[in-house]
């Protein structure tokens, strides 16, 4: 049995569907991100800097193995133009056996995590936590069905009732006295009630893998992709592990709160738009289709930049009440991190649409090279940043994208055409306006200090929506870039009440069934 994925052309509401997704997923992310909030506000108050700093130096390690865990075959599965049900069951047996190993080798590993920084309580906890590699494992195919059939909404509802559940178990423990455990108890019961829930909405029971079956070009993509996400995994945790190892857990409990009140709501956020954004694009592989495919790429970075980039300037314009209200009085080194994490955050926000390029066009031998220059960058900007604490970590950390993100362009370009000006223009256009709106929401909060943290929060939200709205007033392309962004909206509202495309629309299956 095989199954082609939906095309554009296969559906003339196609582009009305993917804002549907769109919505829909974001619509969960919100919700999410909402419990993340609910997560730092809480946990931060009932745990210290310490606790903090200890989970997170076991979780520098954890991370490696959890891109290896995948190894790219989810959006090698997603992305491949069709996929046979002896290619599934094979895919899904690879990732549940890279699940297993790898949490039998980090199982052996925590004793050198104990004695890499000098922490033997780091051992046991490490230990306890390779139980999401077997669990995400095991997962990873059935989240990746409902990726490719467009079943947005119901990767938004898995998301969210897992999140609230190991949310929910978290705040028990910590109240409890249980420490740092409580976040590992976190991690591991989102990753099981987040599989007993795919598994349910995808009703599919995979079978014994068959000898014979071609899974060459699956591997080659995955093969890639893990080692480009290694690569920037890598160099994306090196603050973490530099300040870990010379400054001890304080200090990185500080930094990883930053992270964690900024980072994680904003790759909810980020990671929902891409896993509709890349089944999309995936569709439009015909050289017919390349005005639209260069038209989506061009409204999407549009839409990033006036949502979350404007979203990531107001937090660098407000990080000091921003960081009284939701962390407390005890994380006073917090608002410094922030604000340079949020420069990071725009341009890695900037640079997301030529990702989709990269992943959607199966050019991930060229994104794995430019991932390796930039992460040398990272590490290198970093290692010298950290002579002057956590904040000259974070600032090492924000100068790399700041750099990286024209020459991310004009790499892709050399792979693929793309609209390289245009995309270059908007960013520069998005930056400028984002740069004066984060000053107008900054000197809001120095205006209402008086009146205390949540009063400048909201202060700064208004000057800042007054500033975009002047701009737009006063200048014709920025008016021109809210004028879309309006019509993306307005197209996923008027979506809302159209099915998505079924995954048979692209035409029946072998046997006549459908994956």
């Amino acid at each position: 049995m095989s199954t082609k994925a939906p095309t554009a052309s296969s559906n003339g509401d196609f582009g009305r569907n993917a804002a549907r997704g769109a919505a829909v997923t974001m619509g969960g992310q919100l919700v999410r991100i909402l419990i993340q909030f609910v997560s730092v506000v809480v946990l931060s108050r009932l745990l210290s800097p310490d606790e903090y700093g200890l989970f997170t130096m076991v979780m520098v390690i954890v991370g490696v193995s959890e891109v290896f865990r995948d190894f790219g075959l989810s959006n090698a599965a997603i992305q491949a133009p069709s996929l046979s049900s002896r290619q599934r069951d094979v895919l899904f047996w690879a990732n549940a056996g890279i699940g297993v190993a790898l949490g039998v080798i980090l199982f052996g590993v925590a004793y050198l995590i104990g004695a890499l920084y000098g922490r033997p309580e780091l051992i046991p906890l490490a230990q306890f936590m390779a139980l999401t590699f077997v669990l995400n494992g095991i997962a990873t195919q059935h989240r990746a069905s409902l990726s490719r059939d467009l079943r947005f909404g119901a990767l938004a509802l898995i998301d969210v009732v897992a999140s609230v559940g190991a949310l929910a178990i978290a705040i028990v423990l910590a109240v409890s006295g249980a420490s740092y455990w409580s976040l590992a108890w976190q991690m591991v019961s989102l990753a099981l009630i987040s599989l007993v829930l795919v598994m349910a909405a995808s009703r599919w029971l995979p079978r014994l893998p068959r000898r014979g079956t071609d899974m060459t070009g699956f591997y080659r993509f995955g093969w890639n992709m893990v080692s480009t996400q290694l690569i920037g995994y890598a160099a994306s945790n090196t603050d973490s592990l530099v300040l870990g190892l010379r400054f001890g857990p304080g200090p990185l409990g500080v930094y990883s709160r930053g992270f964690q009140l900024l980072m994680n709501p904003l790759n909810q956020l980020r990671a929902p738009i891409t896993r509709v954004a890349i089944p999309v694009l995936s569709r439009m592989q015909a050289e017919h289709e390349r005005l639209r495919f260069n038209s989506y790429v061009t409204r999407g970075q549009i839409a990033l930049g006036y949502t979350l980039v404007a979203g990531l300037a107001l937090v660098a314009g407000a990080a000091q009440p921003l960081v009284d209200v939701f962390l407390g009085p005890k994380w006073g080194e917090v608002p410094p991190v922030l604000r340079l994490l949020a420069v990071a955050g725009a341009f890695q926000t900037l640079a997301l649409v030529g990702y989709w390029v990269y992943v959607s066009r199966g050019l991930t031998g060229h994104l794995f090279r430019f991932t390796l220059m930039s992460a040398g960058m990272k590490i290198t900007f970093v290692l010298i940043g950290s002579q002057w604490g956590i904040v000259g970590v974070a600032a090492g950390f924000a100068l790399e994208p700041v750099l990286s993100w024209p020459l991310s362009l004009w790499w892709l370009n050399r792979a693929t055409p793309i609209p390289i000006r245009t995309l270059l223009v908007g960013v520069v256009r998005i930056s400028a306006a984002a740069i004066i709106a984060g000053a107008a929401a900054f000197g809001a909060t120095v205006l209402a200090a008086p009146a205390g943290a949540v009063v400048q929060i909201l202060a700064a939200v208004v000057a800042e929506v007054m500033a975009y709205g002047l701009l737009a007033l006063i200048v014709r392309p920025i008016r021109r870039d809210v004028l879309v962004l309006l019509e993306i909206v307005r197209t996923a509202r008027r979506s809302k009440t159209t099915p998505p495309i079924e995954p048979g629309d692209a035409g029946p299956a072998d046997d006549g069934s459908t994956l």
